[in-house]
């Protein structure tokens, strides 16, 4: 297993586990950053979906940086369990869950501030995606890390994108 480091907010500096898998990849810290400075008005107090969650370390970012609560959406059991653990070493298992389900059939008991999607870019599906933009509150935010152009995503509006080497991040309201 491999190390990432949390960038910024309470848990600045502190390392999670990160699964050692080719399923996942983790974003780079420089673009974590960008991320999260794009968002950061939408983070204190928010309820947030980490989805395709690899080792959970943007949810766990946006609850350093001031989320209430995070629920990760990881649907390999291992990966899942690697992020349980890390909820744990840091003291966030009470503001968080872990779900293990495809996101596209992935029906949450509520609605979130700010959606977290980051997928495997080899096997890119903008269904899923529309899944989960059905359970963004109105005055929320939906943030894609995708390879190529931003795609559209029924009922979402694009409000910009960002392009990170390979990566680009786009911004997404209703």
């Amino acid at each position: 297993m491999d190390n990432i480091k949390i960038t910024s907010g309470k848990y600045r500096g502190r390392a999670i586990k990160s699964p050692n898998s080719k399923l996942t990849h983790p974003m780079g810290a420089r673009e974590k950053l960008a991320l999260f400075n794009m968002i950061s008005e939408y983070l204190p107090n928010a309820v947030v979906l980490d989805a395709y969650a690899g080792s959970g370390a943007l949810g766990i970012e946006a609850l350093s940086r001031g989320a209430s609560y995070a629920m990760f959406v990881e649907k390999n059991p291992r990966t899942a369990g690697i992020i349980r653990k890390n909820l744990v070493e840091l003291g966030l298992a009470e503001q968080a869950s872990v779900s293990e389900w495809d996101v596209k059939n992935f029906l949450p008991p509520r609605d979130f501030d700010v959606i977290l999607v980051d997928p495997p870019y080899d096997n890119f599906d903008v269904r899923g995606v529309e899944n989960l933009a059905k359970f963004l509150k109105k005055t929320g935010v939906l943030v894609l890390s995708h390879p190529g152009e931003a795609p559209e995503i029924s009922g979402l509006k694009l409000n910009k994108t960002r392009k990170y080497a390979a990566a680009r991040i786009s911004i997404y309201t209703k």
